[in-house]
């Protein structure tokens, strides 16, 4: 039952993006379109994962429309100036300091 569920979840989902990105593809700017449809393959990915863990539904549709769009506008953004790659460079070298300072004990 629950695997019934699951595929019928889905299908709305995939039903409802491709709704989506018909609509999006209406744009007059190749530029916009591209950048849309990145965010649209964010939003995608990040919804779908949520599903997948089962937290997709915790919060209204509203507030989680919200959570994830604009976590990806931040993280499009960020990639956008270059900045996302060497923070997640900077962060695995901290983290590896931090790994190394706690074996040295």
């Amino acid at each position: 039952m629950k695997k019934i569920l699951l595929s019928v979840a889905l299908a709305l989902v995939l039903g409802a993006c491709s709704e989506i990105s018909s609509f999006m593809g209406s744009s007059s700017s190749g530029t916009d379109t591209g950048y849309r449809a990145k965010l649209h393959s964010c939003m995608l990915n990040d919804a779908t994962t949520r599903f997948q863990a089962g937290t997709l539904f915790n919060d209204s549709i509203t507030a989680t429309a919200k959570d994830i769009a604009g976590g990806c506008i931040k993280k499009l953004a960020l990639e956008s100036m270059g900045i996302s790659s060497q923070a997640q460079s900077d962060a695995e070298n901290i983290i590896t300091g931090l790994r190394n300072i706690g074996s040295a004990d």
